[in-house]
């Protein structure tokens, strides 16, 4: 039986327990007249029962995946050839990819008629299905203990609000724990390879090099056999294309919040915000698109008509473009914190014979003003960590430059670029991608948490 099917068998089976759970509490209380008895309400007992059967056949389905194809490739080797078995560990590994993709209809690489790769095939097969029905009788198996030992705790006395209460509890800890595990395994992997590709290039040639041309040769005579990692222009380019973004979507974004919160009208604002809000939700592709077919060329064209000679990858229209993505992110957030000033803040600087004007200047825009730091200082983390948008308009160039008219790159299409294709993660080429990956996480690491601590100064003084 299938993953799929075997869940949604177990969850219909665990929706009758519920009901018999339920309806075993009722009649242990001496019915619904009596239900005062019972210590919980019955729905509880129903709960208890089917987290009893649905959780151990989860956690034991997850270790099963986890651990069924290295136990299955382990038992296909003990049954090939022996001169198979003796082969190193790559040679066997290409080996049982093969077999598996002859078994599973995939693409093989014309080994399809050996007979040791047939028969492994059909190995590969048979064991599959014999864990496949292994597990579906082990969850079986694990949903009836379940129930059985849950059924017989069903009494008044029980306390079966507390047990799901407490069964939750972990289990929404657990779910915590899954994302912080996967977020502390992202970031040690980054942390691991940076430190390989530090031992092959200094870390001082690394952050204060001005050159940056990653481009290794097998040959000594060949272009970029130098290999130079010096990633001070890609986070030059990086930081001017943020600029000219930040000077697009601070004042406009800023403005527009001020605009919604304190002058339109609510029939306007209930339009307006929600088409905001949406603006946020635009694939970054799309905004590549438009800064490759129409600002980039209209920058071009422009700049021609007085005589300057400016590329379509210029910094200019990539950074034009990603503003306008970053405005709803401006506005949003500071509109919500404009709307979070107490009325009675306005109220009295009206009383006190302001013009509207100057309360928002003197009184308004002085108190948001920490909340409106901190929705800037997030949308600048979002700014330096697009990729998209980089990779479809900026050049690949690693200019040191501060001209908005020149072509840059920055440190998210630098390492679009390593990746790309056939790589081997030994080259100090490829591991150049995650030195410049950990330097761009501490950045914006240290961005978000001055912008959460200042939104959090915030939150207290006017909660």
């Amino acid at each position: 039986m299938g993953t799929v099917n075997l869940i949604l068998v177990l969850l219909a089976i665990t929706g009758v327990a519920y009901v018999m759970a339920r309806k075993r509490a009722i009649t242990v209380a001496g019915g619904l007249r009596h239900i005062r008895n019972l210590h919980s309400l019955p729905s509880y007992y129903g709960a208890h029962t089917a987290l009893w059967m649905l959780l151990p056949v989860l956690i034991m389905m997850l270790f099963w995946g986890m651990s069924q194809s290295s136990v299955i490739e382990n038992r296909l080797i003990d049954t090939l050839p022996a001169s198979y078995q003796q082969m190193d560990r790559d040679e066997l590994s290409l080996v049982i990819n093969e077999i598996s993709n002859l078994a599973t209809g995939g693409i093989t690489s014309g080994n399809e008629s050996k007979p040791e790769y047939v028969a492994g095939a059909e190995t590969f097969n048979a064991l599959y299905n014999r864990a496949g029905w292994y597990r579906t009788l082990l969850a079986f198996a694990l949903a009836a203990v379940g129930f059985l030992l849950s059924w017989r705790l069903i009494h008044p006395d029980f306390r079966a609000r507390n047990r799901v209460e407490s069964i939750t509890r972990w289990v929404l800890l657990a779910c915590s724990l899954v994302a912080i595990l996967t977020t502390l395994g992202i970031l040690l992997s980054v942390i691991f390879e940076a430190i390989r590709f530090f031992q092959m290039i200094p870390l001082t040639d690394f952050l204060f090099g001005l050159q940056w041309s990653p481009q290794t040769a097998i040959r000594s005579d060949q272009v970029g056999s130098s290999g130079s990692f010096g990633a001070i222009p890609l986070f030059t380019g990086t930081l001017l294309i943020a600029l000219i973004a930040m000077l697009v979507a601070t004042p406009v974004g800023l403005m527009t919040a001020i605009y919604l919160s304190e002058y339109a009208s609510k029939r306007f604002r209930s339009f307006a915000k929600p088409a905001l809000e949406v603006l946020a939700g635009i694939p970054t592709v799309v905004y590549g698109f438009f800064a490759v077919v129409t600002v980039g060329p209209f920058i071009s064209n422009t700049a021609s008509l007085i005589g300057l000679d400016v590329t379509q990858g210029a910094a200019l229209g990539v950074g034009l473009v990603m503003g306008i993505m970053i405005i709803p992110f401006v506005s949003s957030l500071s509109d919500d914190v404009i709307n979070a000033v107490p009325q009675a803040m306005r109220d009295g600087s009206y009383g006190l014979g302001a013009t509207q004007s100057e309360t928002i200047k003197r009184v308004i825009l002085p108190a948001a003003l920490p909340g409106i730091v901190g929705g800037i200082l997030l949308a600048i983390s979002r700014a330096i960590g697009e990729t998209m948008i980089v990779v479809m308009a900026a050049g690949l160039s690693a200019n040191l430059t501060a001209n908005p008219l020149e072509s840059v790159t920055t440190v998210t299409a630098q390492i679009v670029n390593l990746l790309v294709g056939d790589q081997e993660f030994d080259s100090a080429k490829t591991l150049a991608a995650f030195a410049l990956g950990l330097v761009l996480f501490v950045v914006t690491l240290i961005l978000n948490v001055i912008a959460l601590r200042v939104v959090r100064r915030y939150r207290e003084q006017y909660a």
